[in-house]
C-alpha cells in the first residue's frame, strides 16, 4: 500500500505475492473498505493505448454538435444505452432526494455479447439492450470494445482480491460474475456558464448499485467527493497511473455492511472561476450476473448476528435503482 492522502493499492504486488502475502494485502484492502469504501487501484497491467484511445474517442464524440449526439440517444426513457443528454438523469433520486437534473451527458454501452441460452425477457430488454453505437468518429466502437474488455478482466481480478480479503476461497465470486451484466459510461461535464438550480449538482450525491466501479477521472480534475464516516464531504483526487475503485450496494449487502458503499457526488465549479472548465470521466459499473442472488456471506456475520438485508437477485435490483434515476416521460 502507498502511504498517501488517498489510500493506494498495487494489483500486481497481490498477484506476485505467495498465500501468505495476498492474505496480508486482503486484510489491508478489508481496512480501506470498510472505513470508506474507496481506493486507487495501480499495477492494472490495462494498456495505456487502451485508455488513450477510448479517452480520445469519448472525447471526441461529446465534442460532436448536439442534433449527431441526438441520433444515437436512448429511444425512450428507462433505455439504458446510448446518448442521455443533459437534463434527463438526477441521480439522488436513487435515494430518493427530488433534485433537479445533473449537469451532464454521457454515453452508455453494456455487455458486448449475450450469453447463450439465456432467455429472461426482463434481461434481454435491460442489461443486454442493444448498444447504440455513433457513426463518428471513426474508431470509437473499437476503442470502447476494448477497453470494456480490459475493464471486465481488472473487474474479475479485483474480485479476486475482495475474495481473500473477505476470508473465501480466491475463486469464490468468479461462477456469480463469469456473466456480468456490468455497463460502461462516458461521462462529460460542460463547462459552467450559468449559476446552476438550487440542489443542482454535477451528479447528485448517490452510492452505486453493484459490486463495484472501476473509475477513471479526468487528470487533474475535481469535484468527485465522498461522505466520510466523520459526517463531512471529501475530495477524491484524480490517481496519475491508477483506477479510483468503489464499492456499491451489492458488495454491502453481500458483507453486511462491514464494507461501506459510500455516498458519493461531483460538486459543481465555481461558475467563472479557473477550475470551471469541462470534465470527464469513464466509469465501468461491474455487476454480478442477472440471475445471482446476492446473500449475507457467512464470514461476514459475527456469532449471534443476523443479514442486515433480504437477499436481491442483482438483475432486478439494477433494472429498478436506474429506473429510479431517469426523468419520466412528459
Amino acid at each position: 500500500m502507498v502511504a498517501t492522502a488517498f489510500p493506494v493499492f498495487d494489483l500486481s504486488r497481490f498477484e506476485a505475492a505467495d498465500t501468505a502475502g495476498r492474505k496480508a494485502l486482503g486484510r489491508e484492502v478489508d481496512a480501506i473498505c470498510r472505513e470508506t469504501g474507496f481506493l486507487a487501484i495501480s499495477g492494472h497491467s490495462v494498456p495505456p493505448a487502451v485508455i488513450d484511445a477510448v479517452w480520445s474517442k469519448a472525447k471526441a464524440f461529446f465534442d460532436r454538435p448536439p442534433e449527431a449526439k441526438e441520433k444515437v440517444r436512448a429511444p425512450y426513457p428507462g433505455y439504458p444505452y446510448g446518448y442521455l443528454g443533459p437534463g434527463v438523469e438526477a441521480l439522488a433520486r436513487s435515494k430518493g432526494a427530488d433534485t433537479p437534473p445533473d449537469l451532464k451527458e454521457s454515453f452508455n454501452g453494456g455487455p458486448l455479447s449475450v450469453p447463450e441460452g439465456l432467455t429472461d425477457p426482463q434481461a434481454l430488454s435491460f442489461c443486454y439492450a442493444e448498444t447504440i453505437w455513433p457513426d463518428a468518429p471513426d474508431g470509437f466502437v473499437e476503442a470502447w470494445k476494448a477497453y470494456y474488455t480490459a475493464m471486465e478482466d481488472l473487474a474479475a481480478r479485483i474480485m479476486r482480491v475482495f475474495a481473500v480479503a473477505l476470508d473465501l476461497r480466491e475463486d469464490y465470486f468468479e461462477p456469480m460474475i463469469d456473466r456480468p451484466i456490468s455497463a460502461l459510461r462516458a461521462l462529460n461535464y460542460p463547462e459552467t456558464d450559468t449559476p446552476p438550480l438550487v440542489g443542482q449538482l454535477r451528479a447528485g450525491a448517490h452510492t452505486d448499485y453493484g459490486s463495484l466501479t472501476i473509475l477513471l477521472p479526468q487528470p487533474g480534475s475535481g469535484g468527485l467527493q465522498i461522505y466520510t464516516p466523520e459526517g463531512e464531504w471529501r475530495e477524491v483526487p484524480p490517481v496519475a497511473g491508477a483506477f479510483v475503485i468503489n464499492i456499491g450496494d451489492l458488495m454491502a449487502l453481500w458483507t453486511n455492511d462491514r464494507w461501506v458503499s459510500t455516498l458519493h457526488r461531483v460538486v459543481n465549479p465555481d461558475v467563472g472561476a479557473a477550475k470551471s472548465s469541462r470534465r470527464q470521466s469513464l466509469a465501468f459499473f461491474h455487476q454480478p450476473n442477472w440471475h445471482q442472488e446476492i446473500a449475507c456471506l457467512d464470514t461476514c456475520l459475527k456469532p449471534g448476528e443476523v443479514p442486515r438485508y433480504q437477499p436481491v437477485q442483482s438483475g432486478p435490483y439494477l433494472m429498478g435503482k436506474f429506473s429510479a434515476t431517469v426523468k419520466p416521460a412528459a
